[in-house]
């Protein structure tokens, strides 16, 4: 008889924890391949695909979808031997045979682990059937379909991830913000100008967020107390400018890394920016791809939000917000008047690392570089 071989949860990132079962790959029984695909997990940063230390059959799985886990905790067992008998393990710890097409009828009804466990069976040997899921769901009493004024959705893993990042980077950080307005009327102008060239020579659209993004690459050469992380009593101010871009997904927001922002153009900026922000939205973000962020940009002003306050993302000590663009009738330096496009612009930052009076100059140099430094 072959050796039963566990598949555990790896660690998927040097801050990451836990993950939450998405979907299988493989029903028990089927024979699986050194290395090929067994299941995807989802963390608050990305989701990711297990694979299959052994070539084999999969013998056993020992987590639902939806079901959360700690790193280490095992995933399934893989069997060396053929003619093992395939298994999934129930709540109470027994083993018992629970088809495929059982656990999507599970999965689509939203019912956990925990609920699994009240369901009767009345499938040969005490097995659990559709016949029996479906009747669970229909009843009253079923937790998931009882009627109720209120509805109770329980957290994804990614939103409780992200819920339990903020809530520490709040606490532990105390938070100090301020904000400046920038008039982009000549930035608008450049993007108007050079937006079907841009879009033939890069294959993505020019936006407002490609200059801010190099335009905070600039500032902080020279404000490095920004772009750092507090390490205990030990400020670590980092040489090199990794930008995380909010991205707005189904189930949150993901925060791409582009590395190295300091030593690229806009029209590198922009593919980067595209192509990393269209992965999160596919959920398909590598590990390596999310990690080492140095200050995060979030530009809620694509909602038409004029204001905002962002909390930092542990454990970086700043964030940048970008609000609407609104056209506004403004005194020029000549004591002219002049209609121009103005944006608010926040910077929120860890007090403990950093003065008011540091950031002031942060934003005022990120506003002269937006006002003033428009070439490409």
């Amino acid at each position: 008889m072959g050796d039963s071989i566990k598949v555990i949860l790896p660690k998927l990132g040097e801050s990451i924890l836990n993950a939450t079962v998405v979907q299988w790959f493989k029903k028990v029984g089927d024979r699986v391949a050194l290395d090929e695909p067994l299941l995807e997990v989802s963390t608050d940063k990305v989701n990711s695909e297990i694979p299959s230390p052994v070539a084999g059959v999969l013998q056993q799985i020992l987590a639902l979808p939806d079901q959360e886990l700690q790193v280490g905790d095992v995933l399934a067992l893989i069997s060396t031997n053929a003619s093992t008998a395939p298994h999934v393990a129930n709540p109470s710890g027994m083993e018992e045979f629970i088809s495929p097409s059982v656990m999507r009828l599970l999965k689509d009804k939203g019912i956990g682990l925990t609920e699994m466990g009240k369901i009767p069976r009345t499938g040969q040997g005490g097995r659990l059937t559709k016949q029996d899921v479906e009747e669970f769901a229909s009843k009253p009493s079923c937790p998931v379909m009882a009627s109720s004024p209120e509805e109770r959705v329980k957290m994804s893993a990614i939103r409780k991830a992200i819920a339990d990042n903020m809530v520490k980077s709040f606490y532990e950080a105390p938070h100090a913000s301020l904000i400046t307005e920038v008039d982009v009327t000549k930035i608008l102008k450049v993007i108007q100008e050079q937006k079907s060239s841009f879009l033939a020579q890069t294959g993505t659209k020019l936006t407002i967020t490609h200059f801010v993004a190099r335009a905070m690459a600039r500032a902080l050469q020279a404000f490095p107390f920004i772009n750092a992380s507090l390490e205990g009593d030990t400020i670590v101010m980092k040489r090199f400018v990794n930008l995380g871009i909010a991205v707005s997904v189904d189930q949150g927001v993901m925060v791409p890394v582009i590395k190295n922002c300091e030593q690229k153009t806009i029209a590198e900026i922009a593919k980067e920016i595209s192509a990393l922000a269209e992965k999160a939205r596919r959920h398909a973000l590598l590990p390596n791809e999310i990690r080492e962020g140095s200050i995060t940009l979030t530009n809620f002003g694509m909602t038409g939000t004029l204001i905002g306050i962002p909390i930092i993302r542990y454990p970086e000590v700043a964030i940048v917000g970008l609000g609407a663009i609104a056209k506004k009738v403004v005194a020029m330096p000549d004591d002219s008047i002049a209609i121009r496009s103005m944006v608010f612009t926040s910077l929120t930052f860890d007090h403990r690392v950093l003065d008011g009076i540091y950031g002031c100059g942060f934003l005022n140099a990120l506003k002269k570089h937006l006002e003033e430094d428009i070439s490409f």
